[in-house]
């Protein structure tokens, strides 16, 4: 392998990809351990977020809040509605469309679920300015991917080539 005097590598400590793909790995065992008493993953628990704050979503309008699509929703959503958290109807007006509502049980879950999220998370022990500067610098750095157009990328792997 020829090796380019110019192309100065990051040593693996200094690579903002390990840096993030580390802390999502602890992230989603905090999440696990975190929702364990409710048998819900993360992306359930997301869903039920969005529904907490506008219950009554389509499938459609789920996945574009959670950026997640169908093919991942349907079978989470079929869980949530087998545990007894949700309940998926087809509307009457457009019957491609399912509408996904809270159980009572999820109403009546919900504060317990964020105090228990809400107690895990002060054991970070942010203040409130690095909690909104972290997740400010998170949704800078989704952003700032989502911009990348990936022609960009091949262009710039030719031109290496």
């Amino acid at each position: 392998m020829a090796s380019n005097p110019e192309v100065k590598p990051r040593l693996i400590d200094e690579q903002l990809c390990v840096a993030v793909y580390n802390a999502n790995k602890l992230f989603n065992h905090f999440y696990i351990e975190t929702l364990k008493p409710y048998n819900l993953t993360f992306p359930q628990y997301i869903a039920l977020c969005a529904l907490w704050e506008h219950d009554k979503l389509t499938v459609n309008e789920i996945g574009s809040r959670l950026n997640l699509d169908s093919g991942t929703l349907t079978p989470l959503l079929r869980r949530l509605e087998q545990n007894g958290w949700v309940k998926r109807t087809r509307s009457k007006i457009d019957e491609r469309q399912v509408i996904v509502r809270l159980t009572p049980m999820a109403k009546s879950k919900r504060d317990e679920v964020y105090s228990q999220v809400t107690d895990c998370q002060s054991l970070l022990g942010f203040d409130d300015q690095t909690y909104v500067s972290s997740r400010t610098a998170m949704f800078d750095l989704a952003d700032r991917l989502k911009s990348i157009d990936p022609k960009d990328l091949a262009a710039e792997n030719e031109t290496k080539d």
